[in-house]
């Protein structure tokens, strides 16, 4: 599943006209850049939520076949999002990821596909170390320990990109939740884990972030 209904305030100027997943960077949509990363591992289905302007971002995403769930007239936030995709994905696990980011390196869903252990797991998340992370500011979301296992702290950077068990979310009444709310129930049972990336990875949230990450990948094709 790909998160894309967010509203793009940061963006500011550049989403007036167009969803936050259009805004392009280095000639692509932002979106794009996620979705091609996608499509390398033949997932057998991917959805994308859509709230703002959403006919642009459903043509867009139809047109490469990957079919898309209205959130109206709210947002459901990411674990509401996700819940809400649940009968039409028809599968658990399921990777989820944010649409505004970068990457460079291995194929951030392979990499993570291949360090996934569903008889340990209940969700595998992607983290950046803080050296490997451009145009972020903050202190970071996570601490992994030697066995994988997560903690809340300062630390490595969530990247965005996850796989996660669904079964939880059935068991949450509210419509509109965060899925900080599931990997909590996660963190108590010990059942969240991540692994770190060993690439580098660009968060583009802003006009700022924008510039940085064609620059950066610029940079990069040299």
């Amino acid at each position: 599943m790909l998160f894309a209904a967010g509203l793009g305030t940061r963006m500011r100027h550049l989403t007036a006209d167009r969803p936050k997943p259009l805004v392009e960077v280095a000639g692509i949509p932002l979106i794009e850049h996620t979705l091609s990363l996608a499509k390398e591992i033949a997932p057998k289905k991917i959805i994308a939520n859509l709230h703002y302007k959403p006919e642009m971002l459903k043509r867009y995403l139809e047109d490469r076949g990957v079919e898309t769930i209205l959130e109206a007239p709210q947002i459901l936030e990411t674990g509401g999002g996700l819940k809400s995709a649940i009968g039409p994905l028809k599968v658990s696990p399921v990777f989820t990821a944010n649409t505004d980011a970068l990457w460079h390196g291995p194929n951030p869903f392979q990499y993570l596909l291949n360090a996934w252990e569903p008889q340990e797991m209940d969700a595998l998340l992607l983290c950046i170390p803080r050296d490997r992370a451009l145009g972020h500011l903050g202190d970071g979301d996570f601490v992994i320990d030697p066995t994988g296992h997560l903690r809340r702290g300062p630390g490595d950077i969530f990247g965005g990109i996850q796989i996660i068990k669904t079964d939880i979310l059935e068991e949450i009444e509210d419509a509109s939740f965060s899925l900080n709310v599931v990997w909590s129930r996660m963190l108590e049972e010990q059942r969240l884990f991540g692994v770190r990336y060993p690439g580098r990875w660009c968060d583009v949230g802003t006009p700022e972030g924008v510039l940085l990450a064609e620059q950066w990948q610029e940079a990069s094709d040299v």
